[in-house]
């Protein structure tokens, strides 16, 4: 049973910004409704009100709508006209493909003075001799019944005949009653045994098949047969059988309808629960449920795995939903699972995924969790060459791999030491510079002039 809450007017009034107080159109049709409550008190200014297509048998709780102009009930299980006359502006009601059996229950739209358009078409009372003629005659507001427009002499006729017409109008209404009280006690009688056939025997039965295939194999798959055989068998039964048009028989209906739509609704959340996507031991499957084009590569420039998958150009992105995990890849298309699994393990926080404007393809770029690292190379600093003597030497023995050894004894080195080029006195006057030590005795015809800068020796 379906309740009018709060939750489900304010959902119905987006239009208005689910705002209650000045809602003036308000649309509950198609909710399997079974009761009128809270409208009057919470949509007090409604003009136009959509209840067609419920399992409502009583007009209720509508008093309170004096703005209400427009009233659709049509295909409910009302039987009686009643509860309209706080609905002051109150312009066209449609009752249409009720059970309305009480034509005298009409009179009671008399208080609605502004009622112009009425629609009473298949409801039992339509059936009855002198139906037009006595609703003309009880309301002279009215101005279209049923969809045809009320002629001046159609009212002045019916007017003259209502005598008449309203004694058999009652005649045929005790009938009517009598009938409906003798189905009311059938229905009675036979409810416990068709509702218990409806809803336990055969459900039961496939309910328990199917719980039970999961156990075994053979055996519980002739079960299963069985009861879909049955469950089938009982379906054509259900439908072939004849039944009055009564609330109790449009009852049964709809509940049927509703256990089949609820056994439906259990298979397939058995199968989405029994989706398998991993195996045995706990290894991840490879799952392409949407049967999408996929390259899967490995970039190893860029350390990266690499997965295209050709989604379709024209779906929307918020249909897809991508879990990258370190071992595996899921992608949701549509409800539909793609899982596959990695050559090598990932970083999912550090991977991206684009869609493409042009193709819509997906592309997930992930990098490795353990991937060679890759530095620059360097090119080796070329020495400049040296006049010195010494440098090709060491060139030389570096190209042979002979491993250099220093020595320790100065007397025995026989380069030059550039450490001593400048002496300590000469650099506290001035920074001058002396050359350096030669192995070449001094003549005797060589005079220190002070006044005679030092010779400098510059090596390249």
């Amino acid at each position: 049973m379906v309740y009018i809450t709060e939750d489900l007017i304010r959902r119905r009034a987006e239009h208005n910004d689910s705002e209650l107080f000045s809602l003036e159109e308000l649309s509950l049709h198609q909710l399997d409704i079974e009761k009128i409550e809270h409208i009057d008190r919470w949509c007090s200014k409604l003009v136009i009100l959509y209840l067609q297509n419920n399992l409502i048998p009583r007009i209720e709780n509508l008093g309170h709508l004096k703005r209400l102009q427009y009233l659709n009930l049509a295909l409910n299980n009302i039987e009686v006209i009643e509860n309209l006359e706080g609905c002051e502006s109150l312009q066209k009601l449609d009752l249409m493909v009720n059970f309305v059996g009480h034509l005298s229950s009409v009179d009671s739209l008399r208080h609605n003075i502004h009622l112009r358009d009425l629609c009473l078409m298949g409801n039992p009372c339509s059936r009855f001799e002198g139906y037009r003629q006595y609703v003309v005659a009880a309301l002279p507001q009215l101005q279209c019944l049923d969809g045809t427009e009320i002629s001046r002499s159609e009212r002045i006729q019916a007017s003259h005949s209502l005598t008449e017409v309203r004694r058999r109008i009652q005649e045929e209404e005790k009938e009517y009653l009598k009938r409906r009280a003798e189905q009311k006690e059938a229905e009675r009688s036979k409810g416990g045994e068709e509702s218990g056939g409806l809803d336990g025997s055969w459900s039961t039965d496939i309910s328990t098949a199917v719980d039970s295939l999961e156990e075994k194999d053979q055996d519980l798959q002739e079960k299963l047969r069985s009861s879909e055989a049955a469950m089938e068998r009982q379906e054509q039964e259900f439908w072939q059988k004849p039944c009055a048009f009564t609330p109790e028989c449009r009852l049964e209906v709809h509940r049927h309808l509703q256990r089949k739509r609820k056994a439906k609704e259990k298979k397939t959340e058995k199968k989405e629960k029994c989706r398998a996507l991993f195996g045995d031991n706990g290894q991840v499957l490879n799952i392409n449920e949407p049967k999408l084009n996929f390259h899967l590569t490995e970039d190893e420039e860029n350390n990266t795995v690499v997965l295209d998958l050709a989604v379709y150009r024209h779906m929307d992105t918020s249909l897809i939903d991508a879990d990258v995990q370190p071992t595996y890849v899921r992608v949701s298309i549509k409800g539909k699972i793609f899982q596959i699994v990695l050559p090598a393990e990932v970083k999912p926080d550090s991977s991206t995924a684009q869609r493409s404007q042009t193709t819509g393809h997906l592309l997930l770029t992930m990098p490795l969790a353990y991937g060679e690292i890759k530095g620059n190379r360097t090119i080796p600093h070329q020495r400049r060459a040296c006049q010195s003597r010494h440098i090709p030497q060491l060139e030389a023995s570096e190209r042979k791999n002979v491993p250099e050894r220093l020595e320790v004894d100065p007397s025995k080195c026989s380069s030059i030491d550039f450490t001593n080029i400048i002496s300590q006195q000469s650099s506290r006057e001035g920074r001058r510079k002396t050359p350096p030590s030669s192995a070449a005795s001094t003549s005797e015809e060589f005079e220190d002039n002070p006044d005679v800068p030092p010779l400098v020796l510059e090596f390249a």
